[in-house]
């Protein structure tokens, strides 16, 4: 299993934003550009940023910016913003219908449910952990010493 790249292209996207928005519009071509996909994604993962009130975007070609403050928001609030969990809110989703007259099929759940739970909230409590202003610092110091370099 694999978490898609939408989490992981956001946080991306939101990192462009915070540091160029000051000296250009960032706009949907821009993070395309620097992302390295279609547009049309990008699109996509800004209105998901937005509808989680994370950016606001000018309508036409006014680009976007963030509307918090990069410490309030966490890898975890991206994550949310990005990753669709469904109904259940669970990373994991489980096989529907195991074999009630299998010893393992009846048990599978109960041998696994908790461990799942856990799993997730040690991931979500790691995400927690991490701003985006963290995120910022460290792609401006790589940026930095690639320049002296």
């Amino acid at each position: 299993m694999q978490i898609s790249s939408r989490f992981t292209i956001a946080t991306h996207m939101l990192t462009v934003i915070a540091l160029e928005c000051q000296e250009q519009k960032v706009t949907s071509d821009v993070l395309a550009a620097s992302v390295g996909v279609n547009p049309v994604i990008i699109r996509k993962i800004l209105s998901q940023l937005k509808s989680a009130d994370l950016i606001s975007v000018a309508r036409g070609r006014g680009g976007a910016i963030i509307r918090k403050d990069l410490k309030d928001i966490t890898l975890l609030d991206v994550y949310q913003a990005v990753e669709s969990l469904g109904k259940s809110g669970q990373l994991f989703s489980f096989h529907e219908h195991p074999n009630p007259s299998c010893p393992i099929g009846r048990n599978i759940h109960f041998v696994l449910d908790d461990k799942l739970s856990e799993i997730q909230a040690a991931m979500e409590k790691e995400l927690s952990k991490t701003s985006l202003a963290d995120v910022v610092a460290s792609a401006q110091e790589k940026i930095k010493k690639q320049s002296i370099s």
